[in-house]
């Protein structure tokens, strides 16, 4: 049977699992034993093992597929799948060919209009948080402009020395090694080598503008806050999940060592 609508993977996941809607793992009842299996020769084995191992790949989507037909508000019947599956393997479908294909079109069709609708959302959403991120970043910077013994370059980033010392500066051509935390202006963490117990190092001309330019003022062994204007990080696309478009951010930076420099007094 041939359907334009490819159900595959997505009905046999809910189906096979054993799951009933609603219930967690933990609340299902426990499938029995499964008998001894003999294998008397190697097909067998491989026959068993595709089998496992389509089973296995069923398993481990099922919690995903609730959730993305949960998040569209067209929940499944998870008993009728199941059912489903077991009349096709029985030869016994209560429903014809034809049914099917249109049942499964005007699904896809809604599924496509229920994701689109969704993702404009989403943009629309991410916008006006932009926005947001933009009036409340501004005043954000202006108040760490304030603080005790902070500079602001012609840039607008901001720099607040939290540990002095006299090592060399860095030039945009240098690799660095720094130790960092950085964070959103309402202080949620979004990264840290501080928690991976572990610097890094890469070249600063290969980072945002805002760690390029502060770190070419900071001294080895030296710590400082950077308050980092939204153009000078991410900029209106923000980063990942975590770091809004137009979000100013703050980093605490340990310069720890300039191996480019090491490495060029080396080869001297």
């Amino acid at each position: 049977m041939k359907t334009i609508f490819k159900v595959s993977m997505l009905t046999a996941a809910i189906a096979l699992t054993g799951c009933v809607e609603g219930k967690t793992e933990t609340e299902t009842t426990a499938a029995p034993a499964a008998a001894t299996i003999s294998f008397e020769t190697e097909q067998q084995k491989v026959a068993y093992a595709i089998g496992t191992s389509i089973g296995q790949s069923v398993v481990s989507n099922i919690d995903t597929i609730i959730k993305q037909q949960s998040e569209m508000d067209k929940p499944l019947d998870a008993e009728l799948i199941r059912t489903g599956i077991n009349d096709a393997l029985t030869a016994n479908s209560q429903m014809s060919d034809e049914e099917i294909t249109t049942v499964l079109k005007q699904f896809q069709q809604e599924m496509q209009t229920a994701m689109q609708a969704k993702q404009e959302q989403m943009a629309k959403d991410a916008a006006a948080n932009a926005e947001l991120e933009k009036t409340e970043g501004a005043k954000w910077l202006a108040e760490m402009a304030k603080l005790d013994g902070a500079s602001v370059t012609e840039s607008g980033l901001i720099l607040v020395q939290q540990r002095a010392a006299d090592g060399a500066k860095p030039t945009a051509a240098d690799t660095v090694e720094v130790h960092y935390r950085g964070t959103l202006r309402d202080g949620k963490q979004f990264d840290s080598s501080y928690d991976r117990n572990k610097t890094i190092e890469f070249p600063l001309s290969g980072v945002i503008k805002g760690w390029t330019e502060g770190l070419q003022l900071m001294e080895v062994g030296s710590k400082y806050d950077l308050y980092i204007p939204a153009e000078l990080a991410y900029g209106e696309r923000g980063a990942g999940a975590d770091i809004p478009g137009n979000a100013a951010l703050k980093f605490e930076i340990e310069l720890v060592s300039i191996p480019s420099q090491k490495a060029a007094e080396a080869a001297e």
